[in-house]
């Protein structure tokens, strides 16, 4: 009596690491990006509960660019423009930061992350 092997063929399984391997090298270039990300929603964090009371948008800028300093996020990846601080009906005021990230994948091909991130600000923000 045979009996009936079953599995994997080499050619299989060769395919199906393939797979794993071009999902493993997304991952590698796509994941700094979203650390680089938490170290700025972290920065933020820190700028809205130590009070913005007086401070102006100049202001405001300069501590969290200095708190994103600590936090590994990259000179280029944030522009003073994109941090913004927009003003609720209520009077509350929220600190914005929205950027946009382009990173080279292969050949032509290029990821574009889009983060957009807002926290309530604490105090009265001057002009």
């Amino acid at each position: 009596m045979k009996s009936k092997q079953s599995g994997v063929t080499l050619i299989g399984f060769l395919i199906v690491m393939a797979f794993v391997a071009f999902l493993a090298y997304m991952a590698m270039k796509l994941a700094p990006s979203y650390s680089e990300y938490m170290g700025v929603a972290k920065a933020m964090n820190q700028v809205a509960t130590e009070g913005t009371n007086g401070k102006s948008l100049d202001e405001i800028r300069r501590s969290l660019m200095f708190k994103m300093g600590f936090q590994y996020v990259d000179d280029a990846t944030i522009q003073p423009k994109d941090i913004t601080i927009v003003r609720n009906s209520g009077g509350a005021s929220q600190l914005r930061v929205a950027y946009d990230k382009q990173i080279p994948f292969m050949y032509n091909i290029d990821f574009l992350l889009h983060f957009d991130k807002s926290v309530p600000l604490q105090g009265n923000v001057g002009e």
